[in-house]
């Protein structure tokens, strides 16, 4: 897949380069020097520029993109131009916007942003579930739903998973084990150990009974 990264500040150069690691063509655009120096290594191409219509976005290939991602956040009407161009003059299929605040976030999906983030304020929220949950981890996937990483409770000890009847007795499924910094899925008759990190999806109300057990 292509990808065009406009504005490349810490947001911005972070999902340029781990595209770029994941495999992806990526177009990294800044009007900045410097930083485009730093990143031409990393990327597909680097192009130093400020994007004023969409003449100079064709000139470099960014009308052939599969997504394109607005980072730059700070430069409000820039971001608006920018998401515009991209959805109205481009027709680029997929066109991510960095937001500020959620009036940046209205405007940005009035001119026809196909998703908006707000990285500070999901930041945020990550680092408030985390400090006021159970979980040793959670990934919040909506209001009431998540992702946690528990460690098993001492009556899971000994037992195998499908001997728990996990969903009919808590209501939650377990995906995955976590060893180290990696995680893979769980087999159904995987014998639970002594401190095994265990990766369960579920209502967060079921999860912090399970992490309470």
């Amino acid at each position: 897949m292509k990808f065009c990264i406009i504005g490349l500040g810490r947001f911005g150069y972070q999902v340029a380069t781990v595209l770029a690691e994941n495999g992806m063509e990526v177009i990294a655009i800044d009007s900045n020097e410097s930083i485009v120096a730093s990143i031409k290594d990393q990327v597909t191409h680097a192009v130093c520029m400020r994007v004023t219509d969409d003449v100079s976005l064709r000139s470099i290939g960014v009308d052939e993109v599969d997504t394109a991602i607005v980072a730059m956040g700070e430069n409000f009407a820039q971001s608006i131009l920018i998401t515009a161009l991209l959805k109205k003059k481009l027709y680029i299929p997929k066109v991510i916007a960095r937001a500020i605040n959620e009036i940046h976030k209205d405007i940005l999906k009035l001119v026809g942003a196909d998703r908006i983030v707000l990285p500070e304020k999901e930041i945020g929220i990550r680092l408030a579930d985390n400090l006021s949950s159970p979980f040793t981890e959670i990934y919040r996937l909506s209001k009431h739903f998540s992702i946690s990483q528990i460690t098993a409770p001492q009556k899971f000890i000994g037992k195998h998973l499908d001997d728990l009847n996990l969903f009919s007795t808590y209501r939650v499924h377990c995906i995955g084990l976590q060893s180290d910094q990696k995680i893979t899925p769980i087999q159904p008759d995987h014998l639970i150990e002594e401190g095994d990190r265990l990766i369960f999806s579920g209502y967060n109300e079921d999860l912090a009974k399970l992490a309470k057990l």
